[in-house]
């Protein structure tokens, strides 16, 4: 018998994520046993201190480490991710597949529109790029720091004014009709890898990559990697404000990258185009065109606000 064990997070986010990628392996492999592992993470048990602090006290992403560890222990065979929560660097013996097509890059404003928001309205994200990219184009709004999952975070609109969550997530999971606005991501550019799943295996498991061949989507798979790219040369991570995102059209890969201050104040761009089969060179040189307006400066702010 040939079984298949997959970890994810416990929430139903991450539930719809394995239910999303398992369907086409499951049609393909009419006969595969696949038992799903609900693998708890530091940030999902404690939603009261900062993620950083929790990182740091766990050694590790607040969203990944115990998932990464069960991996590496061979608890399971797979780990079904969402991308943009993983380090840009894959723990030794470990890589990462290419992801299948993404879903919907861009946030999205729940409980009203931006240019409906009153002044002063206040607006809940955990994410400092969010907040960021907030206060670049509505200085005068507050943002208020919101952590737990989607439906947890939803109900927070009974006491703000809004709050904004991945687009991709909110259709994941049957929530479409709470968006109001979904930002342009032109003004708000991502979270590196954001809308795309992370599916991270073994590189000795010959087994698992060969049942989950052919899953990725090529396009996909460029895009990311330039956008993860970028943010590596940056040191950044979750906790920076950093966006990014790729796209090819007709054969050519675009890259745009942002920094933004904490309070808004400051923010730098940089675009570039170039071939997918090159995709971390083009997100190593958009990054140096950002630290060459001062993007070191702006991130080492961040770092000490985290």
């Amino acid at each position: 018998m040939v079984e298949l064990v997959v970890g994810s997070r416990a929430s139903q986010l991450a539930r719809a994520q394995v239910r999303e990628f398992l369907a086409p392996v499951r049609e393909r492999f009419p006969g595969l046993v696949i038992r799903h592992r609900i693998i708890l993470e530091d940030g999902d048990l404690d939603r009261k201190a900062a993620l950083r602090e929790v990182s740091e006290r766990g050694g590790g992403s607040a969203f990944s480490t115990n998932q990464v560890s069960a991996l590496v222990n061979g608890e399971v065979d797979v780990i079904v991710h969402s991308l943009k929560d993983l380090p840009t660097e894959n723990p030794d013996g470990l890589i990462l597949l290419p992801p299948p097509p993404r879903a919907d890059v861009r946030d999205a404003l729940c409980g009203s529109r931006l240019t409906a928001l009153p002044p002063s309205a206040r607006v809940g994200t955990s994410a400092a790029r969010r907040i960021a990219q907030l206060l670049h184009v509505r200085p005068d709004l507050q943002p208020e720091r919101i952590r737990g999952n989607v439906p947890t975070r939803l109900a927070r609109l009974k006491t703000l004014d809004a709050v904004v969550l991945a687009a991709a997530g909110l259709r994941r999971l049957g929530r479409a009709e709470e968006i109001a606005e979904l930002l342009p991501v032109e003004l708000f550019p991502p979270s590196p890898g954001q809308g795309a799943l992370g599916i991270q295996v073994r590189a000795d498991n010959a087994l698992a990559r060969e049942l989950l061949d052919g899953t990725g989507d090529l396009d996909t798979d460029a895009e990311v990697r330039a956008e993860r790219a970028m943010l590596a040369e940056l040191h950044g991570g979750c906790s920076v404000p950093v966006g990014a995102f790729a796209r090819t059209v007709d054969g050519i890969l675009t890259l745009h990258g942002q920094v933004t201050s904490v309070d808004g104040t400051r923010q730098v761009e940089a675009r570039l185009s170039g071939t997918p089969a090159g995709p971390e060179k083009l997100g190593i040189a958009v990054a140096g065109l950002l630290l060459d307006q001062g993007a070191e400066a702006i991130l080492a702010e961040a770092r000490a606000y985290a």
